[in-house]
């Protein structure tokens, strides 16, 4: 019988591991943080912004992928050392109640349904690149095929399943979009150091602000991600060979240690999304800016394109569109098997379900897995603008960010929430990352206003 992770008890201990090389073993919440993130926001809202802003946004990427992650390693630590689920961390933050549970768990559950329209574009997304690869079916036919299948895959609830899936999608596209920037350098698109050192000036002409927070939204580790590697690290087992917090010294050391893992494990996804959204901003910028070609509609994937045929040549078109459908479908998978978790997690602090009680968990996230992927499907054939759609879903995860600072400064401050003591270089990452994820916010805020 294959233990539920989401039950501590001290029958799950495991010591952690010391070396560096048995550490790598234990790696995996981050390969599907990394399939999540190296996805549309990548691919789509980082590419327009290069397209339209050439190398002037450039320091909005690397910001929006830097700051971010001190947030994110304060969820990992809440995960690790309490077994406690993200919602039912949230339920204990300050402030009213709404019916059975927190303020917060309510704004997650509307702000994560407005996010539909998003994903929607992400599937009709990767459903354009299957007609154009396969142009016997339509667009609307292959983004049902698409939905059948990422709920096939996700209903049974499998977490090593999830997490293979991710890294296959992850090295690949990976692969090809660093060969690609390397390539661009022997073509008349290539670019120079001043190019990129004018990206990093911090300054923003009014008219990409919107933008401009759609991407910083959705690149790097955007608000769901930051959320759903709770999930993860729980699944992989962090808190479950951790213990029950008894906070003797025997459960402080292992919890130091695996604490040390999920750094580590942060650490290779954050090196992995910087480079490829670092390589598609510049690819977006050197050669799409300069053609002066933006993409949109569903004239999205060939104009991207270009990236590749024009760095690459024409004979790596079909091999760009296979490792286009990979890094979209990537970003759709991951975002299903977060949802069907976090739905079930909302449900089950409404009071709906039990969460805690495997048969009715996998029955709600079975459920949910095949609900998710018809609305998506419903809503890109509504709407059609995948582009628009995408970059709306980033203003959304905006404002869904902020809940997770409030939420990380609680994690890290408040009585309600025991922690371990951190060393001064991690306090001054997280409060760096907290007063530039609100800088960014209030300057969005002043730019849009005036």
């Amino acid at each position: 019988m294959i233990a539920d992770n989401y039950i501590i008890t001290h029958k799950s201990i495991k010591e952690p591991p010391v070396s560096f090389g048995s550490k790598l073993k234990f790696l995996g919440p981050g390969f599907i943080l990394s399939a999540s993130i190296v996805g549309s926001g990548e691919l789509i809202a980082t590419t327009v912004l290069g397209a339209r802003a050439g190398f002037t946004a450039f320091w909005i990427i690397i910001v929006s992928c830097l700051v971010k992650v001190a947030i994110q390693l304060e969820f990992g630590k809440r995960a690790v050392i309490s077994g406690e689920t993200p919602m039912q961390s949230f339920s204990k933050l300050p402030g009213p109640r709404v019916g059975k549970t927190n303020w917060t768990v309510t704004v997650v559950f509307l702000l994560t349904l407005l996010k539909i329209i998003q994903v929607g574009g992400m599937l009709g997304g990767s459903a354009i690149v299957l007609s154009m690869l396969f142009p016997a079916l339509p667009v609307f036919a292959w983004a049902i095929v698409i939905a059948v299948l990422i709920a096939v895959l996700i209903y049974k609830n499998y977490y090593t399943l999830v997490e293979k899936s991710s890294l296959i999608m992850v090295v690949a596209f990976t692969a090809l979009t660093i060969v690609s920037l390397i390539a661009v350098s022997f073509t008349p698109y290539r670019f120079t150091m001043d190019d990129i050192t004018s990206g990093l000036q911090f300054e923003l002409p009014a008219h990409l602000v919107i933008l401009a927070i759609g991407a910083f939204g959705i690149t790097g580790v955007a608000s769901d991600e930051i959320i759903a590697y709770n999930y993860w690290c729980i699944e992989k087992g962090y808190a479950a060979y951790t213990g029950p917090a008894d906070n003797t010294a025997a459960w402080n050391k292992r919890a130091r240690g695996w604490t040390s893992v999920m750094y580590l494990d942060a650490l290779v996804a954050m090196i992995i999304y910087t480079a490829v959204t670092a390589a598609f901003y510049l690819l977006g910028a050197s050669i799409l800016y300069d053609r002066g070609e933006i993409p949109e509609g569903n004239a999205l994937i060939e104009t991207l394109a270009h990236i590749y045929t024009q760095s690459l040549g024409n004979g790596i078109r079909t091999a760009y569109l296979i490792g286009a459908f990979f890094v979209l479908f990537s970003s759709v998978f991951a975002t299903l098997a977060y949802w069907s978790r976090l739905f079930s997690d909302i449900f089950g602090q409404f009071g709906w379900i039990d969460f805690y009680n495997p048969v009715k968990r996998k029955k709600t996230i079975a459920l949910l897995s095949w609900t998710f992927p018809a609305v998506w499907v419903i809503a890109y054939l509504f709407i059609q603008l995948p582009v628009l759609m995408i970059i709306s879903g980033g203003v959304v995860g905006s404002v869904l960010l902020l809940i997770v600072v409030f939420a990380a400064l609680c994690f890290r401050y408040h009585k309600n929430y025991p922690s371990l003591k951190s060393s001064l270089f991690y306090n001054i990452l997280f409060w760096l990352s907290v007063l530039s994820i609100a800088t960014i916010a209030v300057y969005g805020l002043v730019k849009l206003i005036r």
